[in-house]
């Protein structure tokens, strides 16, 4: 090939590949189109354990003064006289010391916010026997046992909304609410009680004041729009006045219980590239390692072959003191004798006849088969192996 049909050839193969090339990205630009899509990631850091996260830093952004904590600690968080108490956990955790001095507090002029325990179908008291606590008593509410249903919410310029689909509702013994939502035969979802200077708040959930509603963080998929909570627009107006009475004027306490993502189901969900080869690694070794199944009981010993171990041990002997050579007659005895039995007349010769016989009939050399024949010296072990393994190998063959 010359240099010119090279350059030639070269340049096809160039050419070939930039309309290749430009064909595929043609194709490429009229089969695709760029897009924009927006991933909702779970919540990460405080926002992750914390329910009011978000609660606290919307009230933040008003310009309120914010004192989120997992505990109520009174002794090193004192309430001011115009203070908010917002309590997210379940009240029934408040001793009666705590209840004193709250109610105290709200007596001067205070705004306590709690919710009631959630309705468990599993329990076995209801009604006016279910368990209270005493901030309860002391407010002389009790809970209402049948299971809990929605209650319509009507916001102007919002779609029609449901609330406290799964709280617990509650009545009053001889207590007249400020402000009630519900009624006294199916219960209340929320009631505003006016004591002394202060309110005392009670509603069936706080579901409306969560980050993102009744779901959790690892049920929210990666494509999931987050909704519910403060998201919603009836949400806000609800909890705008819920927190009306001391807003703007003192701290919102926002206390809540720690709802850390259990680890074991952190682990489950979220490391299973690493658990799932080492509980295969684990499996393999175990069935590598593992014990194989058998009988109950081992089998019995089996008799022993008491006559061949003596004979054995006897040639061994013999063997050792120099005497292979009644070893060796013995084998040559074996063989003639089924020689007379298999072929009477190559056994009735004698000599170089008989050698000749017998190589014809098992078609071996002569030579090996007269080796085979004599008797070997009494040192001569590599000959007496030798001699014993070609008879062996004849009366085989016969």
């Amino acid at each position: 090939m010359t240099a010119r049909t090279r350059i030639a050839w070269i340049v096809v193969v160039v050419a070939v590949v930039l309309a290749l090339g430009a064909a595929g990205a043609w194709w490429f630009q009229r089969e695709f189109k760029r897009v924009e899509k927006t991933l909702y990631l779970p919540p990460d850091g405080e926002a992750a354990y914390n329910p009011l996260y978000a609660l606290g830093k919307t009230l933040q952004a008003d310009g309120l003064k914010i004192n989120a904590r997992q505990r109520l600690q009174l002794d090193d968080h004192p309430l001011g006289k115009r203070d908010t108490l917002l309590l997210f956990n379940d009240p029934r955790a408040l001793s009666p010391t705590e209840v004193e001095r709250l109610l105290d507090w709200v007596d001067a002029g205070g705004h306590l916010v709690v919710r009631t325990p959630l309705y468990s179908p599993g329990e076995d008291s209801l009604g006016e026997d279910a368990p209270a606590s005493a901030l309860m008593e002391q407010l002389s509410l009790w809970l209402v046992g049948e299971p809990p249903d929605c209650e319509g919410l009507q916001v102007e310029g919002e779609g029609h909304h449901v609330e406290f689909c799964r709280g617990r509702r509650f009545a009053f013994d001889s207590v007249e609410p400020e402000l009630s939502w519900g009624d006294l035969q199916a219960g209340y979802v929320y009631a505003r009680l006016a004591i002394g200077e202060g309110h005392v708040d009670v509603l069936a959930d706080f579901d409306f004041l969560v980050n993102t509603g009744s779901r959790g963080a690892l049920d929210n998929a990666l494509t999931d729009k987050p909704e519910g909570g403060l998201r919603d627009g009836p949400h806000r107006a609800l909890a705008r006045q819920v927190l009306a009475p001391n807003y703007g004027q003192g701290t919102q306490h926002l206390v809540y219980a720690a709802e850390m993502p259990s680890f074991w189901r952190t682990v489950l969900v979220r490391g299973w590239m690493v658990w799932l080869p080492l509980l295969l690694a684990l499996a393999a070794w175990l069935w590598a390692r593992m014990q194989r199944f058998g009988p109950a009981f081992p089998s019995p010993p089996g008799e022993r072959r008491s006559l061949l171990e003596h004979v054995r041990a006897s040639g061994e002997h013999l063997y050792r003191y120099g005497r292979g050579v009644m070893l060796y007659t013995a084998v040559r005895q074996a063989f003639l004798a089924r020689l007379r039995r298999r072929d009477p007349i190559a056994a009735a010769l004698t000599g170089e006849p008989q050698v000749t016989a017998i190589a014809e009939r098992l078609g071996q050399p002569a030579d090996r088969v007269r080796t085979a024949l004599q008797t070997p010296g009494s040192h001569d072990r590599q000959g007496f192996r030798d001699r014993i393994s070609t008879l062996i190998q004849l009366r085989n063959q016969l």
